[in-house]
């Protein structure tokens, strides 16, 4: 046992005291702390499965139309038409703190803002099935961004989620529990000697009693 190994004084008994009001305080704060990263996780997770859905879709209408204007265009206008795109897309990544969790942001800027430039070549020899295939591939870009912020931020979180319930239970069952233990050990031995003490000086006041009749008696003859 751990209160067997504990030093029985007073100072102890008041650091131990200081440990489980910590502890305590601690406690409560990390259930919180657990409590409030699995309601933003939960609803991460939903925002993560609507945003796939999306972006499944976007892609698969994609590439259903590249496939139609495949083949409705010979593979060497297909090729000339895609080779030299006009639009450029910067990255920036920067990221924000949730609960003590650093999530990422992306966010993106294009070189222009004519909407037009996504097109890197004429309409003269291409299809509008080619046109629907990079108006679709550009308009679900933001919310491909997003799905990478949240399912990062999803992993990021299951993570922080996973070391602060570590935490907790180690609090809740192993900390508290023997700190409290120790307090109730080092509680009952110093009683236990306060008591062999007052047994003590209650004998040597009895013992000075009956030595102080003896001596009045012996006076007295």
């Amino acid at each position: 046992m751990a209160s067997t190994q504990v030093n029985p004084t007073r100072m102890e008994l008041t650091r131990l005291k200081k440990k489980l009001v910590t502890a305590t305080r601690g406690h409560k704060l990390l259930k919180d702390k657990r409590d409030e990263l699995m309601r933003q996780f939960l609803d991460l997770v939903r925002e993560d499965m609507a945003l796939r859905k999306k972006v499944e879709a976007g892609i698969q209408d994609a590439n259903k139309n590249f496939v139609i204007a495949r083949a409705g265009m010979s593979e060497e206008i297909l090729h000339t038409s895609l080779m030299a795109p006009k639009q450029e897309v910067y990255l920036e990544v920067d990221k924000k703190n949730v609960m003590s969790v650093d999530v990422p942001v992306l966010e993106y800027k294009t070189r222009t803002a004519d909407e037009n430039d996504i097109y890197s070549y004429g309409f003269a020899f291409t299809s509008g099935d080619l046109d629907d295939a990079v108006k679709s591939l550009a308009d679900i870009l933001p919310d491909m961004l997003r799905l990478s912020e949240v399912e990062k931020a999803c992993q990021l979180m299951a993570s922080e989620i996973e070391k602060t319930r570590r935490r907790v239970n180690a609090l809740e069952h192993v900390i508290i529990p023997e700190t409290q233990k120790n307090i109730k050990y080092i509680t009952m031995k110093l009683d236990e000697n306060e008591r062999s003490t007052q047994i003590r000086l209650m004998k040597v006041k009895d013992m000075m009693l009956e030595q102080a009749h003896h001596y009045s008696e012996n006076a007295k003859a």
